[in-house]
């Protein structure tokens, strides 16, 4: 049941790294199979003490901890998210709280024109949604994929773009079905037609490999609080330094000026970097969490972190196939998933039970539109995949 494991493109961890990985997250030790990375991820030990030792520092140490310890920290969370996705430099990452707030930098802040179309598909997530559908009241049109014609590939995206397609916006993999999309060929194509590529990355980012420049991804934007392992309330945008000319910030806050500490320069420009996006005071026991959280993907590998989860999604898909009635919906191929894999179940079985019943068991996967989806992360094992395969099939035949 579990074969294909060991393919050149995806390899396990050795039992040694998984080992070092596991013991940072103590829920394993509560009996718990954390397979929910798509919705929000544990935090590890390292980023509890983290934040811990941020927040005791707030409380009993400096206090005023800004400029002695947590400018230091941003500069090098910053330099964690460039290292992270092959950013050009620190100077592209505004430190933002979630995804949809770097989204609606880039929506709100580009000069509309009545008649300019934003191509998007119907699986989207609604935070890469409603942003652009905002801008209908400047006469910008939505042109959106339905779901029937297929996952955005990069022939259909072709197909769909018009004269006045100004933006494509796509989640680098799609929440629902999993589907992971080809992102370097589409980028190339709207690099080409000189329309800008607008990214959501959050269900990609710290699970597979994302590579900005060889992307061509115009913006980038990523909550934390799932396949990055990050605090809630934590995120950033990638931007070019090209589409950053082409933007006007909606909102300005005292930091994102060229100094803000020259306090009554009110003839100062913007930040030349992307730091003019960030506005006022971060989340900055977020972002000592944050950091950490980076730390950790880093030092495991990216590259490594991505073929164990395509392993260990392989095995999944592998195992649910041979279950009746089960309809995996996520692509099988390797290169068009990452981390999530969904199921339909048969019509005459109760999902939201189903859910519960591996619920009770202490296995937690998502119930997304009637369907389970199963999303394990770098610490999750093979054998905690056996395990929640077969009490799929033992709640399934209640």
């Amino acid at each position: 049941m579990f074969l294909a494991t060991q393919q050149s493109w995806a390899k396990l961890f050795s039992d040694d790294v998984l080992g070092k990985a596991r013991a940072l997250f103590p829920h394993i030790q509560e009996g718990k199979i954390y397979l929910n990375h798509a919705a929000t991820a544990p935090m590890s030990l390292r980023v509890i003490e983290s934040i811990e030792a941020h927040l005791r520092e707030r409380s009993v140490g400096a206090i005023d901890t800004y400029m002695v310890h947590d400018v230091a920290k941003i500069e090098k969370c910053r330099s964690r998210v460039k290292e992270l996705i092959n950013a050009e430099s620190n100077e592209r990452i505004a430190l933002l709280t979630n995804t949809s707030d770097p989204i609606n930098v880039v929506a709100s802040g580009l000069e509309w024109k009545s008649g300019d179309r934003i191509l998007l598909h119907e699986d989207e997530f609604p935070a890469n949604v409603w942003p652009y559908i905002n801008l209908k009241r400047h006469g910008v049109e939505i042109d959106v994929i339905p779901q029937s014609k297929g996952h955005p590939t990069p022939q259909l995206i072709a197909d769909s773009i018009t004269e006045r397609t100004t933006l494509v916006a796509l989640s680098a993999v799609q929440f629902l079905t999993g589907y992971r999309a080809d992102l370097g060929a589409i980028g190339s194509l709207c690099r080409s037609k000189n329309i800008i590529f607008a990214v959501d990355g959050i269900q990609a980012v710290g699970a597979v490999r994302v590579d900005v420049q060889k992307m061509n991804i115009d913006a980038l934007a990523a909550g934390c609080q799932k396949w990055q392992m990050g605090p809630q309330g934590t995120g950033w945008l990638y931007i070019t330094e090209e589409l950053q000319s082409r933007i006007q910030p909606a909102h300005v806050g005292w930091l994102a000026v060229d100094n803000p500490w020259d306090f009554f320069n009110y003839n100062q420009p913007l930040a030349s970097t992307a730091r003019r996006y960030e506005g006022g005071t971060k989340n900055i026991p977020g972002i000592w969490g944050l950091d950490a959280a980076l730390a950790t993907l880093l030092e495991f590998g990216v590259d490594a972190i991505e073929s164990h989860i395509l392993a260990l999604t392989q095995m999944l898909m592998n195992a649910l196939h041979t279950i009746n009635g089960v309809n995996v919906i996520t692509p099988n191929a390797h290169k068009q998933r990452a981390g999530i894999v969904t199921i339909e179940l048969p019509k005459n079985v109760d999902a939201k039970a189903v859910f519960k019943r591996l619920a009770d068991r202490d296995i937690i996967v998502a119930l997304r539109e009637g369907k389970l989806r199963y999303s394990p992360h770098f610490y999750n094992s093979a054998t905690e995949i056996a395990l929640t395969v077969s009490a799929t099939r033992e709640a399934l035949s209640k």
